[in-house]
């Protein structure tokens, strides 16, 4: 027995009934050697890690544009964030740690540059709309390694594709990332909002700050615990349902007064604009389009508007800024 039959086997003795177990997988589109070290789990995790799109996280942004500070989260920040309380809460209940992680790595590939102003933005583009969601599956399917993508198993596609609040996970694992999603986002863009003074803490409404507590450390250690005990030994995974609503109502807060705020608003407008922008020229001027992506049109496994949504969705913020420039900005006169 090698060590990765010795650790299945220690998953289908120790974990939970309801947890995934890697000798239990689903598989993959495209049938490979197991490793036999690695679970298949493990394997899909060190794929995402070492992905292109995953180093290119670091540059995209999770809330506030072009954030001057080094302290706001980039949306790489926030998947790492995403991951310690998925794995947190998937060791407590006892499920499977290596498909819970390898989801949270790799739920947020397909983002866009400037985040969700930037999916608004190709979603009012590109024929059929863009969701993020989608584009990440599609990331690691078509587009990631030169084409061929990295080829993971379906539960770990599974959790990518439905981690989104109206999505239905098939795998316990993807639910706990799920909720750990919108646990990390709505407690550190509250922080991130303070930071910017957009808001003070006594901003957020009285009964919301009484029920989850007034430190990003206390509301993770709150919401953590519930999740946990809501879900202890259950089929599924849920927050309790009285601290899901004020969870819910902090969502509406935030989008008010933080995600829509008279400034961002400003600023959304102008980066719709340069989006919209490099998406004409790019459909107009294919051939500026990366070989890669390119080589889809050219086969016919990609029409040029989904191969220009393609390109722009990879960007980084900086990169993004650095092509209008270039294209659309008058160069200095030279002698």
């Amino acid at each position: 027995m090698n060590i990765r039959e010795q650790a299945e086997y220690m998953e289908l003795q120790n974990l939970s009934p309801y947890a995934s177990k890697s000798a239990e997988s689903k598989g993959r589109k495209r049938p490979m050697v197991k490793c036999d070290i690695r679970t298949e789990f493990q394997k899909d995790r060190d794929r995402i890690t070492h992905s292109k799109a995953f180093r290119r996280l670091m540059h995209k942004t999770q809330v506030f544009i072009s954030p001057e500070g080094d302290h706001y989260r980039t949306r790489l920040t926030h998947t790492l964030e995403v991951a310690q309380i998925a794995r947190t809460v998937a060791r407590a209940l006892n499920l499977n740690e290596d498909l819970t992680e390898a989801i949270a790595l790799g739920h947020d590939l397909g983002h866009t540059p400037f985040g969700h102003t930037g999916e608004d933005a190709l979603d009012s583009l590109v024929p059929g709309g863009f969701r993020h969601n989608i584009q990440s599956v599609r990331v690691v399917e078509k587009l990631e390694n030169n084409g061929d993508g990295i080829n993971l198993t379906f539960e770990v596609l599974d959790g990518i594709l439905n981690h989104r609040t109206e999505c239905t996970p098939a795998t316990l694992e993807g639910r706990v990332v799920q909720i750990s999603d919108k646990i990390a986002y709505m407690v550190h863009d509250i922080d991130d909002a303070i930071r910017a003074k957009l808001i003070v803490p006594e901003d957020i409404p009285s009964h919301i700050r009484e029920v989850i507590g007034s430190t990003s450390a206390a509301r993770i250690d709150l919401l953590v615990r519930s999740m946990v005990s809501e879900s202890q030994d259950k089929s599924d995974v849920a927050l309790p349902p009285g601290l899901a609503q004020t969870l819910r109502e902090l969502r509406s807060y935030l989008f008010e007064n933080v995600y829509v705020n008279q400034l961002h608003q400003k600023e959304r407008g102008k980066i719709q604009g340069m989006l919209k922008l490099l998406y004409g020229h790019y459909i107009s001027n294919p051939e500026e389009l990366p070989e890669d992506i390119m080589a889809r049109v050219q086969s016919g496994q990609s029409d040029i508007m989904r191969a220009a949504a393609d390109n722009i969705a990879g960007m980084t913020d900086r990169f993004a800024m650095k092509r209008f420039e270039e294209i659309f900005m008058p160069a200095g006169w030279s002698h």
